[in-house]
């Protein structure tokens, strides 16, 4: 019998909101607990470890058939927080699903298994957890990889400018997405920014919350 254990604050079937598989229909596995307090979260709700209900990768397996999209993403809170996560990833390779996973960046990626694609968030200055970024996770991204800024003023454009240079990152991984903070970054403003600076980056709108609203939740 499966005694692998996470604890799971939601399981639900949407479009993929953000990086560059947006608008794909996707499975979601959000897992609860997340060591950060980022100033802009928007699923404070699933930072405790104690919001969720504790389901095996089995169940979550089963769960993910059931849907039946071959796209899943697993998200938090922080995944890598929970160990059970490893096998989970690979339970759902096994079983032929297209597996993201979207870490908050100050968790080593490395445990993951070679064929989970990577989303890793750089906090910048505006989240208040900019000093908690794992230099490793960006220097070891690989080409199928997406790592994501949230923009909340020019303040961490300019350090978002600063890492792409630092690691290369419009030459060596698929995409480098410029999110602007929901509600805060002026959209037009960034793009601006952005072709004035000739970036080779993709602006990050967030689907779900044009659709449903910044305050929906399992969508």
């Amino acid at each position: 019998m499966d005694q692998t254990f996470l604890r799971i604050y939601e399981t639900f079937s949407s479009i993929q909101g953000e990086s560059s598989y947006a608008g794909k229909p996707c499975f979601f596995i959000r897992l609860a607990g997340c060591q950060l307090n980022c100033k802009w979260c928007d699923t404070r709700k699933a930072r405790s470890f104690d919001s969720g209900t504790e389901m095996t990768v089995s169940q979550l397996l089963a769960l993910a058939n059931q849907a039946a999209i071959p796209l899943v993403e697993i998200t938090g809170g922080e995944p890598l927080m929970q160990k059970n996560v490893i096998p989970l990833c690979q339970a759902l390779l096994d079983a032929g699903y297209t597996v993201l996973m979207e870490t908050n960046g100050a968790a080593d990626c490395s445990v993951l298994p070679d064929g989970v694609i990577r989303i890793i968030d750089y906090k910048t200055p505006s989240s208040g957890e900019d000093h908690a970024m794992l230099d490793t996770n960006f220097q070891t991204v690989r080409n199928c990889d997406e790592v994501k800024f949230v923009i909340s003023n020019r303040q961490d454009y300019e350090c978002a400018v600063k890492v792409l240079a630092k690691f290369d990152l419009e030459k060596r991984c698929a995409n480098v997405l410029f999110s602007p903070a929901a509600g805060i970054m002026d959209s037009a403003e960034l793009v601006k920014w952005i072709l004035e600076d000739h970036l080779q980056v993709r602006i990050n709108l967030q689907f779900h919350k044009i659709i449903w609203g910044a305050e929906a939740e399992g969508v």
